[in-house]
């Protein structure tokens, strides 16, 4: 039997591709984004507190409550700014099925939605299984800087969705609040929605803020904040996020919502929940993380790689166009297969696979796995 693809472009994700690499040549894992160590004890063992206590059985359909209501704390104290736990918070099954939602329940035929590349994966064929189409904003290496007269020149009548993502994955950027001004001074007066991506509000560098959407009132009314708590704690494997949204969005995300997952896993919501009411749980992220990316940078400082210092996420870019004029995949691969370490190549998340020669490394590592790896690097 035929069937046309809803997705005929779509191929295995390169992050399925390195780390299948990575394993078949016992290489050091440093491309998919999430740790190699554990949890917090004190965290698992509120789950299973919670698991033991009988919250087992569905969670509401927004979330379990104490969750909602401890991430409107969270905002409210880090922001000034907050969301009503019943009516603006809803609890998903990780970041991406946050994302999936939105676009799901605002996204028809012909809409244009636009992107700025290099774009995390899962946006473009979100907005296209959904009959979208994703216009696409190409950012540069090593500064990765929107030029908003170009994104103005893109904003046309069938503009329905801007997506944003910063912190940056995959470059480690951080949008400045002149950038959040000048996006709230394009969407004005619009009926665009914004989704923002945050999933690494936490990891900023630097002593520097992360500006949220939430943080911008008019930007705010027209916003989605998506988060995920897999990034946040260390267990990307229990995929649980939540989005955030002025009531009349959230109303709309709710109706797809409650038919594409309805609910998501009750004793981690309820942990979760428990856990979050030690504030330092996630204040104490950005030292955590900026330790880690100084550690592994003072390493490779004598290696050919060039780099700006990454200023959120948990990601470093590395240029390498000292080193080979190779195109980013083949050296991605060859590292894998010659050096046995794993990185990810920027250009499959650019436009027309643009390659500006450099790779991507997760530093959300052990000390010894960085050190490992910085050995590595430097022989290169």
């Amino acid at each position: 039997m035929q069937h046309q693809s809803k997705l005929p472009n779509v191929n295995t994700t390169i992050f399925t591709t390195m780390s299948a690499l990575a394993n078949a040549h016992k290489a050091l894992n440093l491309s998919q984004g999430f740790p190699n160590y554990p949890s917090s004890q004190k965290l698992n063992d509120l789950v299973t507190y919670a698991m033991n206590n009988g919250y087992n059985q569905y969670a509401p359909m927004a979330g379990n409550l104490d969750l909602r209501i401890a991430i409107s704390n969270k905002y409210e104290l880090l922001y000034n700014n907050t969301y009503h736990p019943e009516k603006e918070i809803t609890v998903t099954a990780g970041a991406t099925q946050a994302i999936y939602t939105i676009v799901s329940a605002f996204i028809r035929p012909n809409d244009e939605v636009l992107i700025f590349k290099p774009a995390y994966d899962c946006y473009e064929p979100t907005v296209e299984v959904n009959g979208g189409k994703t216009i696409a904003i190409q950012l540069s290496a090593p500064d990765y800087k929107v030029d908003w007269n170009e994104v103005a020149s893109k904003i046309s009548s069938k503009t329905k969705m801007i997506i944003i993502n910063s912190p940056h994955n995959p470059s480690g950027t951080v949008w400045s609040k002149n950038d959040m001004l000048q996006l709230q001074k394009l969407t004005k007066d619009t009926n665009i929605i914004v989704l923002s991506d945050e999933v690494y509000e936490h990891i900023v560098f630097d002593g520097e803020q992360h500006q949220s959407a939430c943080l911008f009132d008019d930007l705010k009314q027209r916003s989605f904040i998506t988060a995920s708590f897999g990034k946040t704690f260390h267990n990307t494997g229990w995929k649980i996020g939540y989005c955030c949204a002025p009531e009349y969005l959230m109303t709309e995300f709710r109706k797809v919502h409650q038919f594409n997952v309805f609910s998501v896993n009750h004793p981690a919501q309820k942990g979760i929940a428990d856990y979050m009411q030690d504030a330092e749980t996630y204040l104490g992220l950005n030292s955590f993380f900026q330790q880690k990316r100084d550690l592994f940078l003072n390493l490779i400082s004598e290696s050919r790689f060039k780099f700006k210092p990454s200023q959120g996420t948990y990601f470093q870019v590395l240029d390498y166009t000292s080193i080979t004029d190779e195109h980013d995949v083949d050296f991605a691969k060859r590292l894998t297969k010659d050096f046995k370490i794993a990185s990810i190549p920027l250009s499959v998340f650019n436009k027309k696979s643009k390659d500006d020669k450099v790779l991507r490394f997760c530093f959300a590592k052990t000390d010894e796995t960085l050190v490992k790896a910085a050995e590595i690097l430097c022989k290169i």
